[in-house]
């Protein structure tokens, strides 16, 4: 079951490394604004989007293995029907980095396929008034 429990939303929202897989070079959009908020926040944010070169002035990444280095959690804004290949990328590398989907984004399946291999999921909740509620 997709974590919602606040002290585990707390300890998830601690992490600050975020790959950003959907990451939006138009501002305005929440795929924009709320990983422009999490870098405001002081979260080391890595945007995903194999269309921009960069994005806030940072490198851009096509996929979640082109990422150098550890992630903590791995942020979909992506339609939900790209969930699976997501959660499958993500489970390929970083052994505990947390899979968050964005508000309005779920797929039941990749949620449990990801538990079962030990992960933290959380599901069709966006990241920044989580942040602001929890953090503040």
């Amino acid at each position: 079951m997709p974590v919602s429990d606040t002290d585990e939303l707390r300890e998830i929202l601690e992490r600050k490394r975020v790959a950003v897989v959907g990451c939006s070079t138009t501002p305005g959009k929440d795929a924009h604004e709320i990983p422009k908020y999490l870098l405001e926040q002081g979260y080391d944010v890595v945007p995903v989007n194999p269309f921009a070169d960069e994005i806030f002035g940072l490198e851009a990444y096509d996929s979640l293995a082109d990422v150098p280095g550890e992630i903590d959690i791995v942020d979909v804004f992506r339609p939900s029907d790209e969930v699976s290949d997501i959660v499958d990328a993500a489970l390929e590398r970083d052994e505990d980095a947390v899979i968050w989907l964005q508000l309005g984004i779920h797929d039941d399946e990749a949620v449990a396929r990801a538990e079962k291999a030990g992960r933290q999921v959380v599901q069709d909740r966006c990241m920044k008034p989580t942040h602001q509620r929890l953090m503040a």
